[in-house]
This record gives structure tokens, sequence and C-alpha cells, in this order.
């Protein structure tokens, strides 16, 4: 494994953190008080428009659209993507993942319209892709991926409720059911819902009950009914989370995702890269948290000396250093398995890293709160929202027990012919 950045790679870290420096950074207080002006709290700041359109022009537009997905030439203008791997994109996702919640989404890859794009060009048709991939690459509309129910344990994906009948006819699907967090739902630019209900309740296979359907924002009984918060944030710059309710939304046959009980493969295979993606964004987080523990430490007195002299706040700094050092092989190895063996193979890693990523970045993001006193868990500061944002993909994808139970399975299988 030659972790060692490609010619190409570099060239565009250079573009993204000059980008970062001259736009995305200066750009972070301006969305805040253009925001505040705003008639609705979701309608999208103006700055925002700005700086998709300049990240446009330099060409840092859907990075995370890799070949596989039919974008050719590799990043010379000719496809919807960049044509990147999955180890070219790894470092890129890192700095946008320094400003979380305007980098992504300048350069078009925000969660979770990335995982709906993914989701369209591997399974959607020719019809779907025209009418809703397409607009999403270009950034006219946003989406959302409607699975999590309220009365049900959604981490296990075979409880969900919602309902996805065959019409009489056989023209149409009527959905049924309500969902929750439902990241992206509030910005009145989301267009389109992927949702997953069950078109065979009482199939045999648990997985193969659930489909996949398209739902746009606009078909009668669709109900966008309130914006969740986390940990008190609404989340504004991402859309928000909303409670979402179905009732009795009828839409045409043809906004099937691939065939009925394919919506559990389906699911999963979107899942993997969105995993990584998370990862990838959560080191940028840790990274900007160092940079602002040091940043505090060296400008600030107590005590008599600067908190940079004190023991215990230079442990935190290198810990903190070790730590992301670390996540940042793990992630780079499991990008590399990716590209080489496919997500399948990389399995054991896609878990590993949703495991120990949002668990240790918390814990850095955690100190460097601490570091800043009252300051840390202010609005003047970034670092609450980052805490929130980190603390909430422990559950994001997957909790961690989840992926624990999986991975320990995996690696108890291989000595359960020892007994």
């Amino acid at each position: 494994m030659d972790f060692a950045f490609d010619a190409r790679t570099e060239e565009l870290r250079e573009r993204l953190l000059a980008f970062m420096d001259e736009y995305v950074y200066p750009a972070e207080p301006v969305a805040a008080e253009q925001r505040a002006r705003l008639a609705s709290p979701w309608d999208t700041p103006a700055v925002f428009g700005e700086l998709k359109a300049e990240a446009r022009r330099q060409g840092l537009w859907n990075l995370f659209f890799v070949d596989e997905h039919g974008s050719p030439g590799a990043g010379q203008g000719s496809g919807p993507g960049a044509g990147l791997t999955n180890l070219q994109y790894a470092p890129l996702a890192e700095i946008t993942g320094r400003s979380p919640h305007l980098a992504p989404m300048a350069t078009n890859c925000a969660a979770p319209d990335t995982g709906n794009m993914e989701l369209l060009a591997q399974f959607g048709s020719e019809e779907q892709k025209k009418q809703w991939l397409e607009p999403l690459l270009a950034g006219e509309i946003r989406s959302a991926f409607a699975m999590t129910e309220p009365e049900v344990a959604s981490s296990d994906a075979t409880n969900i409720e919602t309902r996805v009948e065959r019409s009489a006819d056989g023209d149409a699907y009527v959905v049924t059911g309500r969902k929750w967090f439902i990241s992206g739902a509030m910005n009145p630019d989301c267009k389109v819902f992927i949702v997953m209900g069950k078109t065979d309740p009482e199939g045999a296979d648990p997985r193969r009950q659930q489909s996949m359907i398209l739902v746009p924002r606009d078909t009668p009984g669709v109900e966008v009914r309130r914006a969740m918060t986390v940990y008190g944030f609404e989340d504004h710059e991402h859309g928000g989370h909303a409670e979402v309710v179905f009732d009795g939304a009828r839409v045409p046959a043809a906004n099937l995702i691939g065939e009925e009980g394919a919506g559990f493969a389906i699911a999963q295979a979107r899942l993997g890269p969105g995993r990584i993606h998370h990862c990838m964004r959560l080191i940028g987080m840790a990274e900007r948290a160092i940079e602002l523990m040091c940043r505090r430490a060296i400008g600030r007195t107590a005590f008599g000396k600067e908190l940079a002299a004190q023991g215990v706040v230079q442990n935190w700094i290198a810990d903190a250093r070790v730590t992301v050092e670390q996540l940042r092989l793990l992630v780079l190895k499991t990008a590399w398995l990716m590209d080489t063996v496919g997500n399948r193979g990389a399995h054991t890693e896609i878990q590993a890293i949703k495991i120990a990523t949002p668990r240790a970045v918390v814990g850095i993001l955690d100190q460097a709160v601490q570091l800043h006193g009252a300051g840390g868990v202010s609005q003047d500061f970034p670092l609450a929202e980052l805490w929130s944002a980190a603390r909430t993909l422990r559950l994001a994808d997957g909790p961690d027990e989840v992926h624990q139970r999986s991975l320990a399975h995996r690696e108890l299988k291989k000595y359960a012919g020892l007994r």
C-alpha cells in the first residue's frame, strides 16, 4: 500500500486548501448573518450560491463522484464528477470536513445528496437518472433519504414499518408511514425523497421485504411535519433533520428503484461509501479542533503562564495528534481496499473506521471545548456544533453497537471450527 498522494490529488488539495482559505472560512460568519435576515431559517443564504459558483468555476465540484458511476475524463470536465478514486478523494473530503456545514455543500459533496446520487447512478433507471440524478449533480436541487422511523429500532432495518403497496390497477405504489431525522428535508430545495418501506411485509426472508422508491416532495400525502433538533441545534446549513409523514402518497410504479425486495441490499450499498465519507470529514473536524486548541493555548494565560505550558494541555494536544494520524491511516487503508477489492472486500475496515473515528473525534472535540472554557460551548467558536455533529455520527448510518456486533461476528467466525 502506497499512501503517497499522486500528482492529481496534490493539485486538487492545493486548490481546495486555497478555496477554503479565500472563500469558505470567510463565508462562515457571513452565512450566519445572512440567515438571521431570511424570511425562513430554512432558506439558503446567498453566500451559498456564491460559493457553489466559485467551486464550479475552479473545478472543485462533485469530487466524490467516481469513475465507476460513468464519470469519464478523470476530472477534465468531460463528465459530471472529478473521476477520482476513493483513495484520491479521502484527503479532499478531510479538507472540506474542516468546515462541515459549508464546504461540502459548496462543492456539491454533502450528505445525504452524495449517497443518493451514488444510489441513483448504480441502481436507478435511465428515466430516474434523467429526472433526479442530473439535477442533483448540477446542484440545482437537493434530496433526502427516508429510512429511520420513530416507532421501531431502526438500527435493525428489517423493523421498518412504512408500507409501499402496489395499487389495484398496478400503475402506482402508495406509500404510508412516518419517518424522522430525515436529513436535508427542511430545505425547500429538497425536491425528492428516497423512501425505504416494505412491499412484502410477510415475506419469508426479512431482508427481501423492503423496497426503495422515489417520492417527490410535492406528492399529495407528503407532509414535512417538523424539524428535529440535535443537541439543540437545528442544523440549518445542512437542511435540518425532519419528521416526515407519508399518508397514502401515490407515485408512479416507475418510481421504484430496482426491483421489489431489493431495498435492503440497495441500502447497504449506499451506506458503505457514506460511512467512509463521514469518517474522512471527521478527520478534518479533528484537525480544525487541534488548530483551535493550539491557537488558544498559545494566546491564553492562566495562573501566571500560557496554557501551552500546562502539562495537561500538552498531553491533550499530543494525544490528539497521535489519534488523528492513526485514524487517517485506517481511513486511507479502507479507501484503498474499496478501490482494489470493492466495498464488500473492505467491509471489516468500513465497520472499524465507523466505530473508531466518531468516538475518537468526539473526545478530541471535547478536550478542545474544555480548553476554550465557556467560549467552547458558545456560538463564538465552532466547537459545540462540531461536537454535536461528531457525536451524532455515533448513531448515523448504524450505531456503534451494530457495527461492533457485526465485526465481532466476523472475527469469531474465523475460530468457529476450533471448538
